[in-house]
């Protein structure tokens, strides 16, 4: 719980400077002309709050104690924040009206951003590294288009933390050195932004937070169960391995309870190449509106209905996914 007070005491004492500096910057959101009704209410709100997050986390994590199995994760979340601030700020101030990057060009980015803490974790055969960063990615994206509504990113976060700590304590996975530790220093740090998130949010997480939180979310598991041979790793049930080889796989029920896990996250970005790739080809829409949130809206539910269904679900799922694994042990 140290580094859970220590992020949050740093994130809550830095958030005001943090939002008069985006005042300052006039960093503010721009609405797609396509959202849906109601959303042009929030053109001009400031955006890249997810600093007050980042600001909590790297802030705290010199004062737990660590080592160099954490390095791989303090990279990822900082090379996907500048990605972002690059999406976020450079790139609309360089090109007004450009809202960011180009989707081509950010996934690049971010793949090479995946790939340094990967090899730095210990991931060294092609496909284990394809998979790392497909996973990396996945969860970046899926959770930069949760960050659409106020107050979902943040209570969305609570949910997916709560079953980060379950997992990690119920499967005995040691592969990420202290996870407990950073995992309460997220929630720590995610405190601050939600009070400013909160409806009618004053400030958006913007890329800046969003994609490094969420790269920091696959690329916890994924270096918890693809291990670095320097490290002591604990499997589910008891299962023989060879350290040194890639090979290592954690008991399938907590593959199962993975997925679980994930299901908000694959709900919000899955259907969203789904439409892309139906528009193009069929010339119809597959769904009402994506990302998927926004589809409820579109259906007439409140803003703050769709958020308390959205989190309630992930809370269930994670739930689930820790109930599962407790009873197979």
């Amino acid at each position: 719980m140290k580094g859970f007070w220590i992020a949050l005491i740093i994130s809550g004492v830095l958030s005001f400077p943090i939002m008069r500096l985006l005042a300052m910057m006039k960093s503010k959101q721009t609405v797609s002309q396509f959202a849906p009704e109601g959303h042009q209410a929030k053109q001009g709100t400031p955006t890249m709050g997810g600093l007050i997050i980042l600001a909590g986390v790297l802030g705290a994590i010199p004062f737990v104690k660590w080592n160099a199995s954490i390095v791989p994760i303090v990279v990822l979340i900082v090379l996907f924040a500048l990605i972002g601030f690059v999406d976020d700020y450079v790139i609309p101030k360089l090109m007004p009206g450009k809202r960011g990057l180009g989707w081509k060009q950010k996934i690049l980015m971010q793949g090479v951003a995946a790939v340094i803490p990967l090899l730095m974790g210990g991931i060294s055969t092609p496909i284990s590294i394809g998979i790392g960063t497909f996973v990396i990615l996945f969860f970046a994206n899926a959770y930069n288009f949760s960050d659409g509504l106020d107050g979902l990113a943040g209570t969305l976060l609570l949910g997916l933390l709560l079953g980060m700590f379950g997992l990690s304590s119920a499967t005995n996975l040691t592969g990420l050195a202290h996870s407990t530790s950073l995992i309460f220093i997220i929630l720590g740090a995610a405190i601050p932004f939600l009070f400013w998130n909160a409806p009618k949010a004053k400030v958006f997480m913007g890329d800046v937070g969003s994609l490094p939180i969420g790269a920091l979310l696959g690329g916890f598991w994924f270096l918890s169960t693809f291990p670095n041979p320097n490290i002591t790793y604990q499997p589910v049930s008891g299962v023989t391995f060879d350290p040194h080889s890639i090979q290592y796989a954690t008991d399938p029920i907590f593959y199962v309870a993975f997925a679980l896990w994930s299901l908000m996250m694959v709900a919000e970005l899955v259907p969203v190449p789904l439409q892309i790739a139906s528009v193009k080809l069929r010339k119809k829409k597959i769904f009402p509106y994506t990302p998927i949130h926004h589809a409820f809206e579109k259906a007439g539910w409140p803003e703050t209905r769709v958020v308390f269904v959205f989190a309630l679900l992930q809370l269930i799922f994670s739930m689930a996914a820790i109930t599962i694994v407790a009873f197979a042990r």
